[in-house]
């Protein structure tokens, strides 16, 4: 590292698109080379003229130019395209949630996502989080009369998840996430999940990942399903989504020990439904432990940390091998195609379908085949949906 004094304007220049190379890189010779340009870029610029601030709008487009996002994809972290339009503007300041989104998915430093506000925590529960507990009364998960603090005592006793949610708030969420809803949900996939009967944990792997998938091909998936998890020691809840959670699907620990895989049915899709099974298996084989005891995933957000991305292949993989799949599929595949390579691969041929349409960006052709619709039907004989 060779840094010299700042003189002239050509230096000045030189230095700060230095700068620019070194704000997104995370290694400790960057950030020390870069923190002494700082320096020396203030002297310079208090000393011949003064910069305006960068705003949290500046910070962001820079962001955008450098990996090529358009407007429309900060939807999923700062909740609306008027949102969004609002805050490239400068005509809106950032929240907390929004704030952790951007930084989290979009890797743009806190401190150039902070304006001048301070963002306090909200001091009473939000409309959001009132509509979600009275959504679990209806459902009779919470009882008629039961406050949420209460609630949320009685599920903490049965599991560390809800303690842990509020320390594991970077997860596969987006902005529009109400975190007190959230709380009232991973308490009540605690509640259901302590009367869930299971055997003694097997070996949860890849292997295990397989026969877990083939179960999708079999006409009676619905209670299949629940009792082959329960055979290897997992408990399967199903608890719709409430209002502000954005969840299709949790992997948690109940209070001794036992693996949970709860999903929202969000969308009705039978490729969904099984794709998300498979990721949230993926998290408990992988990734749950004494530090992660809950993990949660609105699967609309793309993955950007290791484990997420870990759980998508290893889901993918799980419901139909690369192998297979180029074997027999291409984006001029029909849908005969997509029969064999599901009757290949052992699953049910919705999956196929889905992962097609994702693969190739086109989710019109082969709509029919998702099983669209027939998921929480099936299921709503088994648990309450």
């Amino acid at each position: 590292m060779t840094i010299r004094p700042i003189r002239t304007k050509g230096d000045y220049d030189k230095a700060m698109a230095r700068a620019r190379v070194l704000m997104v890189r995370d290694d400790q010779d960057s950030i020390d080379e870069l923190d002494v340009l700082q320096v020396l870029v203030a002297n310079w610029e208090r000393t011949h003229h003064a910069i305006a601030a960068v705003t949290p709008a500046d910070a962001i487009r820079f962001r955008m130019g450098q990996t090529g996002l358009k407007p429309r994809d900060l939807v999923a972290y700062l909740g609306t395209k008027s949102r969004v339009s609002e805050v490239l503007n400068g005509q809106r300041q950032l929240t907390v949630d929004q704030i952790r989104a951007l930084s989290q998915h979009l890797s743009i430093p806190v401190e150039s996502l902070i304006g001048p506000t301070r963002h306090e925590p909200k001091s009473r529960p939000s409309a959001t989080s009132v509509a979600a507990v009275e959504k679990l009364r209806k459902l009779g998960v919470m009882k008629a009369k039961e406050e949420l603090s209460a609630f949320l005592s009685r599920a903490g006793s049965l599991g560390p998840a809800v303690a842990m949610l509020r320390k594991t708030r970077t997860e596969r969420t987006n902005a529009k996430t109400d975190f007190g809803a959230v709380e009232a949900w991973c308490a009540a996939v605690l509640v259901m999940a302590d009367k869930v009967s299971v055997k003694p944990r097997k070996t949860l792997d890849a292997a295990a990942a397989r026969q877990l998938a083939k179960v999708s091909a079999e006409p009676n998936w619905p209670s299949l399903v629940r009792s082959k998890l329960a055979s290897l020691g997992v408990a399967f809840v199903v608890l719709e989504h409430l209002p502000g959670t954005y969840i299709d699907g949790a992997a948690m620990c109940r209070r001794d020990g036992t693996p949970v895989i709860a999903v929202t049915l969000r969308h009705d899709r039978i490729d969904n439904f099984w794709f998300t099974v498979l990721h949230e298996f993926a998290h408990v084989c992988c990734h749950l432990s004494e530090d992660r005891k809950v993990i949660l995933d609105d699967l609309e957000v793309s993955p950007v940390d290791g484990i997420e991305a870990q759980a998508d292949a290893f889901a993918s993989n799980a419901l139909i091998p690369e192998k297979y799949w180029n074997e027999h599929i291409s984006e001029h595949s029909t849908a005969d195609d997509l029969q064999l390579v599901a009757s290949r691969a052992g699953v049910h041929p919705a999956i196929a379908a889905g992962r097609w349409q994702y693969r190739y960006g086109d989710y019109r052709r082969f709509s029919k085949l998702l099983g669209r619709g027939e998921v929480r039907e099936a299921l709503r004989g088994q648990r309450r949906v």
